[in-house]
């Protein structure tokens, strides 16, 4: 069996402190998972990127390769856009490419690449217009928007409630196959 290959794109909400077991569950379910963060994400994890390199095999991506400069990830099968805060949900959806995460899955819309986004927003966030213009925008590019009774559902501000990586998982694992 060929290995495929997932990228893990997160931002900087809470669930991504939770990344190192969502890259063990994806594992488990047969993907080679390679790891990028929002600048904002990698300074929270900034103590933990070796030994998440180290747990997926690769470097961890957070900026832009240089121009002619090697991928130093093999090509992915499918992306998983989970955490999602809602700026880089509206950047992403608006076009705005200021990072290589948002860059990356703006130009993955137009290669065609198989993706799923789970946003982590709360509910007051969830109010603000451009949330839901921002998610049917990816949804008309094709983009799996995991969010609502089906995904994630917004929680009051402050409060925790479990994450559902399994959901997101679940919706990357059916690409290709």
């Amino acid at each position: 069996m060929t290995t495929r290959i997932l990228y893990l794109l997160c931002s900087a909400a809470p669930p991504v402190f939770e990344i190192a077991g969502a890259v063990e569950e994806a594992q488990r379910r047969g993907w080679e998972v390679c790891l990028g963060l929002t600048p904002a994400a990698a300074d929270w994890l900034e103590d933990g990127l070796p030994g998440l390199a180290a747990l997926t095999g690769h470097p961890v991506r957070t900026r832009y390769k240089r121009p002619g400069g090697a991928d130093v990830w093999p090509a992915a099968d499918a992306v998983l856009v989970a955490p999602a805060t809602m700026n880089t949900i509206n950047r992403w959806a608006l076009g705005i490419t200021d990072t290589w995460l948002v860059g990356f899955v703006a130009e993955a819309i137009g290669k065609g690449i198989p993706m799923a986004v789970m946003p982590c927003v709360n509910a007051a966030y969830a109010q603000h217009p451009q949330l839901s213009l921002s998610l049917e925008t990816l949804r008309t590019a094709g983009v799996r928007v995991l969010y609502g009774p089906d995904g994630f559902e917004p929680n009051a501000p402050g409060e925790k409630r479990p994450y559902p990586w399994g959901v997101a998982l679940g919706a990357v694992d059916g690409f290709g196959r």
